[in-house]
Parts: C-alpha cells; sequence; structure tokens
C-alpha cells in the first residue's frame, strides 16, 4: 500500500521538548508562584509515566509533604502552575533556544517537495504546538500540515488512541496508507492500537523503553548508524526514501 501521509508526534519527536522545554517552565512557574520544590531530570523522567502536564502535577503532590492537602487545593495550585508553565515555555521556544532534533526539517521538505501529506498527532495543547512550529517554519507553519491534531481536539492523552482515530477521519485515509513518527512507547501504543504502523526515533527519557511492534526504531532520523531493522548505503541521515522503504516492506 502507497504511504500517502506521515503523522507527527510533537513533544521529543520533533525535539527534545521534554528536558530542554517542559522541565525548564516548570521550575520556572515554581520559582515565581512561591512553591517550594524542584523537578530535577530524573524525578521528570520518572512523572513522565503520566501523561499530561496537569496530571504529573496532582500525581507528583501525591508524595511533596509541602503540598496542599485537600484535594481542591492543589486542583486550584496544579492549574496555576501549568497555565504559567505554559506561558513560560512559549516564551522559551520563541527564543529560539529549543532546536528541531536532526534530520526532522529535512524530511519535513522531502515530504513537501514530494507532495506527501504531513499531519501533527498530540495531545500537548496547540499553543505550545504553535510556538514550536512558528520558531522554526515561520508563521505560516500551519500551511505544511494537511491536519494539525492537539490536546483541545484529543483531551484523552496517549497510550489512549483518540488522536490517531481522529487524525484518519480527518485527512479520510486508512491506516496502512500513514506511518506515524513516535520516541516513545506510549506514542507508538497510541498508533498500533488503530493499526498505524510506527517509526520510533528515541528521545533522551525514552532512550531505553521497549517498543515492540515499532515499524522501525533508532536514535534520531539525523543518523542512519544505530537502526533495527539496519540501514545500508552512505552514513548520513534518515530520509523520506527510507521512512518509504520500511513502510512498504512491513510485515
Amino acid at each position: 500500500m502507497r504511504l500517502k501521509a506521515v503523522l507527527w508526534d510533537v513533544d521529543g519527536t520533533l525535539a527534545e521538548t521534554e528536558r530542554d522545554g517542559h522541565l525548564v517552565a516548570f521550575n520556572a512557574a515554581f520559582h515565581e508562584l512561591d512553591v517550594p520544590w524542584r523537578w530535577s531530570e530524573q524525578r521528570y523522567g520518572e512523572l513522565l509515566r503520566v501523561a499530561g502536564g496537569f496530571e504529573r502535577l496532582i500525581f507528583d503532590m501525591e508524595s511533596q509533604p509541602l503540598a496542599p492537602v485537600s484535594q481542591e487545593e492543589r486542583n486550584v495550585l496544579a492549574r496555576r502552575i501549568h497555565a504559567l508553565k505554559n506561558r513560560r515555555y512559549v516564551e522559551l521556544v520563541a527564543s529560539g533556544t529549543l532546536p528541531l532534533r536532526t534530520g526532522v526539517r529535512e524530511v519535513f521538505d522531502e515530504c513537501a517537495a514530494a507532495g506527501l501529506r504531513m499531519a501533527i498527532v498530540t495531545t500537548t495543547s496547540r499553543h505550545n504546538v504553535a510556538a514550536l512550529l512558528c520558531a522554526h517554519l515561520g508563521p505560516q507553519w500551519r500551511d505544511r500540515f494537511a491536519a494539525v491534531v492537539c490536546a483541545e481536539d484529543a483531551p484523552v492523552k496517549k497510550p489512549d488512541p483518540q488522536a490517531y482515530r481522529l487524525v484518519l477521519e480527518r485527512l479520510q485515509l486508512r491506516p496502512d496508507q500513514t506511518v506515524a513518527i513516535e520516541d516513545s512507547a506510549m506514542g507508538l501504543a497510541a498508533a498500533t492500537v488503530v493499526g498505524i504502523p510506527a517509526v520510533v526515533t528515541r528521545s533522551i527519557y525514552f532512550s531505553e523503553d521497549p517498543v515492540p511492534g515499532a515499524l522501525a526504531v533508532g536514535p534520531s532520523l539525523g543518523t542512519r548508524a544505530g537502526w533495527s531493522p539496519g540501514l545500508h548505503g552512505d552514513p548520513g541521515r534518515v530520509g523520506l526514501a527510507d521512512i518509504r522503504h520500511w513502510h512498504e516492506t512491513r510485515g
């Protein structure tokens, strides 16, 4: 079946947004609101097993001795932190200090040159997506994508497949006509449960997670080394031709 669309996750897939963006913004919000704790890189990696920033805050408060006692107070504080964190994240991304992962922009350009449709499929907020892509693709970034599915469209977080079901409806495509680019087991599960084959480009926080059933798995689109199935030919990056090959030869 010919490939008709590439579906992109955002956090961890397009950029290392978790460690270099969201974690920084969360700690900035804690500081500004005088919240008496901070998250280390290690702790934030543990919290990523909980889907959603608000949900992570609530989960973490269970182990914070200085957190509010009542659930209502915790919810109020978490909403304040999360709202401020999102503003600080947008400012950080707009400053240009959060690069795309190597190889991502090149595959974007190859898809555009080939007339192959692309879509964004994420459960992060529309503001966060717009901030990142505007910083790297310019104010007309939306024109690059045939569909953009964000948290506002699909509020149930991955690994639930809600976002992928919705993007298939919007694109009017079957699962086997698409390929998802993800960075984690949760994203892989969300795609494959509806039959979408997925390429996993491991991010920092999910570098060792088992990803059974992935179409291909490797360290980065920016290198041909370390991929399974293996890539042959000249050294360099993973390209659209490789993604097409994986899609066409899948079992």
